[in-house]
C-alpha cells in the first residue's frame, strides 16, 4: 500500500470509474465510488469497495455539485479524488475545494488548471514556450468590434472559440465579416451556457487539417511524453476512432512537435497526466497548439498500448508524491494502436440516443485486444449522461493490420437491447480514406451520407 494514498474517492461514472478503481487496487489502494442515484447499480459501483451516493440522477445534482462531492469524500475519509475525464476534472474550483479540504486532488494543481484551462490564457503560455500557435487574437476578444479587427489581422475564414471550453462546445467559424458578426453573438451565447463564461478567443480556421494529441505526464520539475496519437475522425467535434501513432507524421515532426509538449508541459511545472492538443497541416508540415487537457483522456488505452505504461496507475502515483518513473529514453514507441467508441446510439437514423437494457454482450478477445467497458450483461444504460458503451481497443505490430484486428474484434462484439455505433466504425475501417490513412478533421462529416448508406441494414 502506497503512504500517501490509502482511500481514493472516484468522483465519475461509467468505463473511466471501472478504470480508475482497478488502478487503484493495483496500488494497493481502497476504493469509493460516489455516483448518483441512477449508477448504484453499476459496474464500478459493484467493483469498488464502498459506494456512497452524492445526488440524483441529474448530472449538476450529483456529479457536477462540488460540494456534494467533497463532502462525500470528507464523509468516507478518502485521503484523495480522482476526477477522470469530463464534469469536473478541468474544474480549478474543485480541484481547490479538494485541496482545501484537506485531500489530494489526483490531477494538476488548480494553478495549472486555471492556466491551461482558459484557452486565451493557454496559447500565451504555449507562445512563451516557443511552441507554434495558430495565428489568432492576442487574447480574449471583449466585443464583435475587437473580433472583426483581429479577424482583419489574422485574415478570413476564422474561427471563434470559447475561452474556457473543450469538447467542441462553443466554435464557429467565419468565411467574412458580416458571418463573423452573426457567429459571434451565438458563440458567446453557447460559451456561456457550456462554460459560465462567454468569453471568445480568435484563430484562423485551418482547412483540412489533422487534430494530433501528445500525451505527456510530468512531476512538477520534469516532463515526458508518450507519443502521439490521431484523432481526426470526428463528428460533430466529438472523435469517433483514434490511433496512435499517427500516419501523417514523419519522424521529423513526430519528434519537434512531442519535444513542444514537453517544453510547454514543464514551463507550467505541470504535474501529473495530460495531453496537448494540435492541428496538423501535412502539405506544409506545420503544426499549431490548440489547447490543453489537464486530465486523463478517453483514448488515453492506445498510448498504454504503443509504450506499455499505465497511464492511470501514474496519475495516482504522481498524486502520491512520488517522481516521475521513467526518463524520455525509456519511452519505447511499439507497433499501432486503434480505439473504437462505441455508443448508444442510431447512426442510420440521425444519431439518435438509443439506451435501454444490455442483454446477450459478448465482449470480443484474443490476442491484441482489450475493452474498456461498464456494460454487463442485465445492465440498463440510463438516459441521463453521454451514450459511450465501450472502447474497443486493439494492438498489433502495423497499422494494416491493426485494423484487421480491429474489424475481427469489433465483428465478435454483440449485444441486445439497444442501437449502437458498431456497423458504423466497420464502415468507417472499410473506407478507402481510412485505410490509407488520408483523412482530416472534416472527412468524416463531408463523406457521412455515403459512409452511412453502406452499412446493412
Amino acid at each position: 500500500m502506497r503512504q500517501g494514498i490509502r482511500k481514493v474517492f472516484v468522483a465519475n461514472r461509467g468505463e473511466i470509474a471501472v478504470r480508475i478503481v482497478r488502478a487503484a487496487r493495483e496500488l494497493g489502494m481502497q476504493t469509493v465510488l460516489g455516483c448518483s442515484a441512477a449508477d448504484v447499480d453499476s459496474l464500478a459501483a459493484r467493483m469498488a469497495d464502498e459506494v456512497v451516493t452524492v445526488g440524483p440522477a441529474a448530472a449538476a445534482r450529483s456529479y457536477l455539485d462540488i460540494g456534494a462531492v467533497v463532502a462525500a469524500a470528507k464523509g468516507v475519509s478518502a485521503d484523495a479524488v480522482h476526477p477522470g475525464y469530463g464534469f469536473l476534472s478541468e474544474n480549478a474550483e474543485f480541484a481547490q475545494a479538494v485541496v482545501d479540504a484537506g485531500l489530494v486532488f489526483v490531477g494538476p494543481s488548480p494553478r495549472a488548471i486555471t492556466l491551461m484551462g482558459d484557452k486565451a490564457q493557454a496559447r500565451a503560455c504555449a507562445m512563451k514556450a516557443g511552441v507554434p500557435t495558430v495565428p489568432g487574437s492576442d487574447g480574449v476578444v471583449e466585443n464583435v468590434a475587437a473580433a472583426l479587427v483581429a479577424a482583419e489581422q489574422v485574415g478570413y475564414p476564422v474561427m471563434l472559440k470559447a475561452a474556457a471550453g473543450g469538447g467542441g462546445r462553443g466554435i464557429r467559424v467565419a468565411t467574412d465579416a458580416a458571418e463573423l458578426e452573426a457567429q459571434y453573438a451565438i458563440a458567446t451565447r453557447e460559451a456561456q451556457s457550456a462554460f459560465g463564461y462567454g468569453g471568445l478567443y480568435l484563430e484562423r480556421f485551418v482547412a483540412l487539417a489533422r487534430h494530433v494529441d501528445v500525451q505527456i505526464i510530468g512531476d512538477g520539475e520534469r516532463a515526458i511524453h508518450l507519443y502521439e496519437r490521431e484523432c481526426s475522425l470526428q463528428r460533430r467535434r466529438q472523435k469517433l476512432v483514434e490511433e496512435a501513432p499517427s500516419p501523417s507524421l514523419d519522424s521529423d515532426v513526430r519528434q519537434r512537435m512531442c519535444a513542444s509538449a514537453v517544453a510547454l508541459a514543464e514551463s507550467v511545472g505541470y504535474r501529473g497526466v495530460g495531453t496537448i492538443e494540435y492541428l496538423y497541416e501535412p502539405k506544409t508540415s506545420e503544426f499549431f497548439f490548440i489547447e490543453m487537457n489537464t486530465r486523463v483522456q478517453v483514448e488515453h488505452p492506445i498510448t498504454e498500448m504503443i509504450t506499455g505504461i499505465d497511464i492511470v496507475r501514474e496519475s495516482l502515483r504522481l498524486a502520491s508524491g512520488e517522481p516521475l518513473k521513467h526518463i524520455q529514453s525509456d519511452v519505447v514507441l511499439r507497433g499501432a494502436a486503434i480505439e473504437c467508441r462505441i455508443n448508444a446510439e442510431d447512426a442510420q437514423k440521425n444519431f439518435m440516443p438509443s439506451p435501454g437494457k444490455v442483454s446477450a454482450l459478448r465482449l470480443p478477445a484474443g490476442p491484441g485486444v482489450r475493452v474498456d467497458t461498464h456494460l454487463y450483461d442485465g445492465y440498463s444504460v440510463p438516459p441521463f449522461y453521454d451514450s459511450l458503451l465501450a472502447k474497443v481497443i486493439v494492438w498489433d505490430s502495423c497499422r494494416s493490420e491493426a485494423i484487421e484486428r480491429m474489424k475481427r474484434a469489433l465483428h465478435e462484439l454483440s449485444f441486445e437491447g439497444l442501437k449502437s455505433t458498431k456497423a458504423l466504425h466497420l464502415a468507417l475501417l472499410d473506407d478507402e480514406g481510412v485505410r490509407s490513412g488520408d483523412y482530416h478533421t472534416g472527412y468524416v462529416e463531408a463523406n457521412l451520407t455515403r459512409i452511412v448508406s453502406g452499412i446493412p441494414n
